[in-house]
């Protein structure tokens, strides 16, 4: 029975690995919640402080990538929906008549404030909650629970000025796993380019449409990080690094859409029968310099020290005099897609422009 291995299901494999990665957003959290709960408790004396503690944790959340602005404008409608729900309770009471009315004014000051349906819809909730519980809730006079609301929200936002996790961490993982997926589809593009073998082909393009999921998150973490090191005085420092991993995302996102492109053309070049080993090679250097490109961005250590090798490849991807309509098309895809990788390897325009200059055509 030792010798006996148990199968995992790949369902619970893949919780296993999302709790995991979820544990240090999620232990932050519970301890701003805590705070939040702690300070409108102990420090306020309010009896019942719960609606401290949601505020927080819905203004918070436990997501990766956790932006100051955002959680502001949780915090404001939830504010504003407490202050509204318990202003109408106060005044008339509960019950079907005074929801309908919280819910219609408490919506309609969230949109004059602010276009965005996370301010609205958290006014809306919080003050049909309000309405929902009895007064006696309430602790610290007629504006406890608004000022619990206040004091989690609070709470929410200094916590997500000060996360403990280098706000460049996240953006250069996924910098790194998206580059190098990049390197993955024109490593395969490649090959199949050279073999003339039109399934390899037709798989690099899947894998180049599948690298949207990363793209999105790549961005999402950037602009969670941008927000953060801007906010934060413990990450201001890094403001400049995050613009840069910004700029590299942007250009990695222009690459990809021009390398689909490619896989499409070259899709129906190898179904026509076309071949060109010494161009399938150049498509292949490019996903290995691709590959250590991500490397480095990912290791926080400069793109600029893959520009010589994409320089190299550049110069190889000259397009003058080529009579051959194929080649043309793809050459020029190429030098489009190392124009992209040049930029988000950190080259200014000027120096990509230059290392794509095409050489004057030779006399005959």
């Amino acid at each position: 029975m030792s010798g006996v291995r148990v199968r995992v299901p790949r369902g619970v494999l893949l919780g296993v690995g999302r709790a995991r990665d979820a544990v240090g957003p999620v232990a932050w959290v519970s301890l701003a919640t805590g705070v939040a709960y702690a300070v409108a408790g102990l420090v306020v004396g309010h009896t019942y402080p719960f609606f401290a503690a949601v505020a927080c944790f819905s203004a918070l959340g436990f997501t990766a990538d956790v932006q100051p602005r955002r959680v502001g404008e949780v915090a404001l409608g939830i504010s504003l929906g407490v202050a509204m729900g318990e202003a109408i309770q106060v005044q008339f009471g509960s019950g079907p008549v005074q929801t309908a009315l919280v819910v219609f004014v408490a919506t309609l000051i969230a949109k004059a404030l602010d276009p965005s349906p996370v301010l609205t819809t958290q006014s809306a909730v919080q003050a049909i909650v309000v309405l929902g519980l009895p007064l006696m809730s309430s602790s610290g006079g007629g504006i406890g629970r608004w000022t619990d609301a206040l004091i989690g929200g609070a709470v929410a936002l200094v916590f997500s000025l000060f996360i403990p996790r280098d706000p460049r961490r996240r953006p250069r993982n996924l910098a790194r796993r998206t580059l190098g997926e990049l390197a993955e589809v024109l490593t395969r593009l490649g090959r199949g380019l050279h073999t003339g073998d039109g399934a390899a082909v037709a798989d690099s393009l899947d894998r180049a449409r599948s690298t949207q999921a990363m793209l999105v998150a790549w961005e999402s973490a950037v602009s969670a990080s941008g927000s953060t090191a801007k906010l934060s005085p413990a990450w201001h420092r890094h403001v400049a690094a995050v613009a840069d991993l910004a700029d590299a995302c942007e250009y990695t996102d222009r690459a990809i859409r021009t390398t689909r492109v490619l896989a499409r053309r070259s899709a129906v070049a190898v179904r026509d029968g076309w071949r060109d080993e010494q161009l399938a090679g150049i498509v292949e250097e490019l996903g290995i310099v691709t590959r250590r490109l991500g490397g480095l961005i990912g290791s926080g250590r400069p793109g600029s020290e893959a520009a010589q090798d994409l320089r190299e490849i550049a110069a190889r991807l000259g397009t003058t005099g080529e009579r051959d309509p194929v080649r043309h098309t793809l050459l020029s895809l190429l030098r489009s897609i190392t124009y992209d990788l040049l930029r988000a390897a950190g080259q200014d325009e000027r120096a990509t422009a230059e290392a794509l200059r095409q050489p004057p055509p030779t006399a005959p």
